[in-house]
């Protein structure tokens, strides 16, 4: 399975937000560090924002943060919630074209199996394990670990 782009984003803007010593920023700050498409962005904070994972204010001196701790945000549940389709192969999609050996196959349980394995696994960490490290992430994000 490979995640998608907007799930690895949403990681990548929890993992900044939880790495800065304040918490707060924009989602342009997030874009400088990645390197990555502001617009795009935007998009993963309203999502983040919609799973109540993230807080905005508005206005000139606005931005976002965490609205939880880094320990109660699960990974799996935000994999989860962030995923659009967890088809492994095209014979698990709702709409994909019929397989001739599908009433036989075993094929697609191992797939399920495995699917579930890697979820079961995400399900272990939150976002506080990702960023255990934060006086190393910091640096490489520009994030100055004395700022408040």
């Amino acid at each position: 399975m490979r995640m998608t782009l907007h799930t690895e984003y949403a990681l990548r803007m929890l993992i900044y937000m939880a790495t800065r010593p304040d918490g707060f920023c924009t989602t342009g700050d997030v874009a400088q560090a990645y390197g990555l498409s502001r617009n795009h962005l935007i998009k993963v904070m309203q999502t983040l924002r919609d799973l109540g994972l993230v807080e905005t204010v508005r206005g000139r001196a606005g931005g976002m943060r965490l609205a939880r701790l880094p320990e109660d945000i699960g990974i799996g549940p935000l994999v989860r919630a962030t995923e659009e389709d967890f088809s492994i192969a095209e014979c698990m999609q709702a709409a994909g074209r019929p397989c001739v050996i599908s009433p036989a196959c075993q094929l697609k349980t191992m797939l399920h199996e495995a699917l579930a394995a890697f979820l079961s696994v995400l399900d272990k960490y939150t976002l506080a394990d990702i960023v255990r490290n934060k006086h190393l992430l910091g640096p490489l994000l520009g994030i100055d670990a004395r700022a408040a």
